[in-house]
């Protein structure tokens, strides 16, 4: 199969034309209680379906957490390659939130599973952990570049506990979570719209002038919503790399379910309010 365009284009594409929201598809346990749905295949099924069919051709990115569908073995996974499929069938890009992280043939066997182009799981993009070193992802952003996907990349996460590898300092003087940033520069150097690989950068991090966000490449968003943050926080964080980011939102969105209609009318307040924030940068 011929690849697909860069999915750094085909990203502000879409969030040009849907607003630069990317929600969340996160089926744990106490939000499928919340919906009244059971903790069981049959919630899991009606969960996702019903976000697909709510969002999915209105957003700009879906993201799903494959770990919410994993633990339910072999049926789990193939409720999430449905997913896949119906919300890119309906025109959302699809983010994997899988958060691998190997070396050499496993990472190769982890970019085969979400970034060929044939595979049952293939999305637009897949979440990636650099900490084996960053040269590890090599296999993914070799088949991700062959493919027309991309990539995020852990870099400056929102959990507390990320702080102490991602801020180590490096004998250079630069910390690890600033070299990541300076990788990512380099994959992206010389697109013209945006580069296919971004990285996760939380929104309730506040002030990041000291980094060089600048990638010319995505950044994924996680915080705003349930977690705290708001669209109005994004240009603080962010400055000037804000036009870049791709805020997502979860819980304070999917809250709002089983009923179609409400979901869809959070997703449009949240990404009315991002686009303003960004208008008024």
């Amino acid at each position: 199969m011929s690849a697909l365009e860069p999915f750094g284009a085909r990203l502000r594409r879409a969030m040009d034309e849907r607003g630069p929201l990317c929600v969340g598809i996160d089926p744990h346990a106490s939000l499928l209680a919340d919906w009244g749905l059971g903790d069981d295949i049959a919630g899991l099924e009606r969960f996702s379906r019903t976000v697909v069919e709510a969002l999915a051709d209105r957003v700009a990115v879906l993201k799903p957490q494959s770990a919410f569908f994993e633990r339910f073995g072999s049926r789990g996974v193939a409720v999430l390659e449905k997913s896949v499929e119906e919300a890119r069938a309906a025109g959302a890009l699809v983010v994997m939130d899988a958060k691998r992280g190997d070396i050499g043939s496993t990472m190769a066997a982890y970019a085969e599973t979400f970034l060929r182009k044939d595979a049952p799981l293939f999305s637009d993009a897949l979440t990636v952990s650099p900490y084996l070193g960053y040269g590890s992802l090599k296999p993914a952003v070799e088949l991700a570049r062959e493919s027309g996907a991309g990539l995020f990349v852990l870099a400056l996460t929102s959990n507390p506990e990320g702080g102490e590898v991602q801020h180590a300092v490096r004998a250079d003087g630069r910390n690890v979570g600033a070299t990541m940033l300076g990788h990512l520069a380099a994959e992206n150097a010389g697109e013209k719209t945006l580069g296919s690989f971004g990285a996760v950068v939380g929104a309730t991090l506040g002030d990041l002038s000291s980094y060089d966000l600048d990638i010319n490449g995505p950044l994924l968003a996680p915080g705003i919503g349930a977690q705290g943050a708001t669209a109005a926080d994004l240009a603080g964080v962010f400055g000037p790399a804000v036009r870049n980011v791709v805020p997502n939102v979860s819980r304070g969105v999917l809250r709002h379910g089983p009923d179609v209609v409400a979901l869809r009318e959070s997703a449009e307040r949240f990404a009315e309010e991002i686009r303003a924030a960004l208008a008024a940068v």
